[in-house]
């Protein structure tokens, strides 16, 4: 993949590459609708698939705000058409790398010292690119390093980024603006955290610690003499991603095993801690001889008891067979509104009591075996079926919490990484709901 040489940093360049996409993707419309009108044979997954091309070209170009939320996006194949969740899917494990010049020339801004002043060896070529920053290998004193530079700019450019993108994402999930507002901001928060390397070294060394005695799971060791606002230092560790793992020729007990310390991990930050690595996408994890090795804690979350407790009450299945306890659990999290007609609280009603019999079930008997692809497909049919309610469409006001996005990000990211290994695991309700 090659190298970018340059990053567009400015909010009138930036500007200027999101309406150049705009332009080609009225192009590849007119080209469409043209060649349709003289009877010429035109596919319309085509379309959508030169449009996506596009769109994402832009945005790996630009980096930052842009490409986390075509990262996000993609995690959930419910929330788009399948050609840009295709293309989005990319977001996940690369991005063009920025080339080293820009490179160096952020170690002299952020640390007043190029690379080979601080390391002994120093990668010219990025390892692993990303949406915030990209990866280099360096060494010094005969130790590897995995040092993490951020793209020139990201920080800056966040916000206004995603003012431009909000109404691109609102039109292809099909959500009015003031509907969504507050989730917006959340989101937002998060990547801004994502771009203090400071912060992500505090919660990184803070989270390793308070983890460190489950079982199979291991984190680097970072080093705060190495690292700043802009550059992050860890120890370089040797493994697959979890994607990698999950289609190679681990057996059984090796998938249970990894998939034993996941669950673990995000069980005790989730339901101990309240305080959680909110970014499970395969890249972020690797697995090596000595277990699950957790890295990059760029964006976490933190949830307070009172939301905890409201959230996770959907795990309690008694609310199935009480009426008057789930509009409770509903009215609490602000998920009923008092303005809503009786049809539109029966319509709700029923689909989160959909929604707890699926989500669930792993926790409900001690052991799920999420080697059975029904369970992730009835998560899917379900997701698709309310993607195409008119009903649910139709529902306006701002419901429930934003505290729930990252949590519910989690969540379906454990759940789909368990799935891909085709893990069996021993699981628990938290001990508030056992009893």
């Amino acid at each position: 993949m090659a190298a970018q040489s340059t990053i567009r940093s400015s909010r009138l360049g930036r500007m200027a590459a999101f309406a150049g996409t705009g332009a080609r993707v009225g192009i590849n419309y007119l080209k469409h609708y043209g060649q349709r009108s003289i009877g010429s044979g035109v596919d319309e997954n085509d379309l959508h698939e030169r449009n996506a091309e596009a769109v994402y070209k832009t945005f790996s170009e630009l980096k930052g705000g842009p490409l986390k939320l075509a990262q996000m996006l993609s995690i959930d194949h419910n929330l788009l058409p399948a050609a840009y969740a295709g293309q989005f899917a990319k977001a996940q494990y690369s991005a063009p790398p920025l080339s080293y010049p820009l490179v160096a020339r952020t170690f002299r801004r952020e640390m007043g010292r190029g690379p080979l002043e601080v390391f002994e060896t120093f990668c010219e070529s990025a390892a692993h690119g990303a949406s915030i920053g990209q990866v280099h290998k360096a060494t010094r004193d005969g130790r590897d390093f995995a040092v993490k530079v951020q793209y020139p700019g990201v920080a800056e450019s966040l916000r206004s980024d995603l003012r431009i993108v909000k109404p691109i994402a609102l039109q292809v999930i099909g959500l009015r603006e003031r509907d969504v507002e507050n989730y917006f901001r959340e989101v937002e928060t998060r990547l801004l955290e994502e771009t203090d390397y400071t912060l992500e070294l505090e919660r990184s060394m803070e989270l390793s610690r308070a983890s460190s005695h489950l079982e199979g799971v291991s984190f680097p060791r970072y080093f705060p003499e190495y690292s700043c606002r802009r550059i992050l230092t860890m120890e370089w560790i040797d493994g697959l991603t979890l994607d990698r793992f999950a289609k190679g020729p681990a057996d059984q007990a090796e998938r249970d095993r990894v998939g034993q310390a996941l669950w673990d991990f995000y069980e005790f930050q989730i339901h101990t801690l309240q305080l959680f690595h909110a970014d499970p996408h395969p890249g972020n994890f690797l697995v090596s001889p000595p277990g699950l090795t957790v890295l990059d804690f760029g964006c976490t979350k933190k949830i307070e008891t009172l939301f905890y407790r409201r959230h996770f009450r959907f795990l309690d299945e008694r609310l199935l067979g009480d009426r008057d306890a789930l509009e409770e659990a509903l009215v609490d999290l602000g998920i009923l509104l008092p303005g809503d007609a009786d049809a539109s609280r029966a319509r709700i009603r029923d689909l989160c009591a959909a929604s707890i019999a699926i989500l669930a079930r792993p926790f409900r008997d001690g052991f799920f075996d999420f080697s059975d692809p029904s369970f992730m497909r009835s998560i899917y049919d379900l997701g698709e079926q309310n993607r195409r309610d008119d009903s649910l469409r139709g529902l306006r006001g701002q419901r429930g919490s934003p505290d729930s996005i990252y949590v519910n990000r989690a969540y379906f990211g454990l759940y789909s990484l368990l799935s891909a290994i085709g893990a069996r695991v021993k699981t628990r309700l938290p001990a508030w709901l056992a009893t």
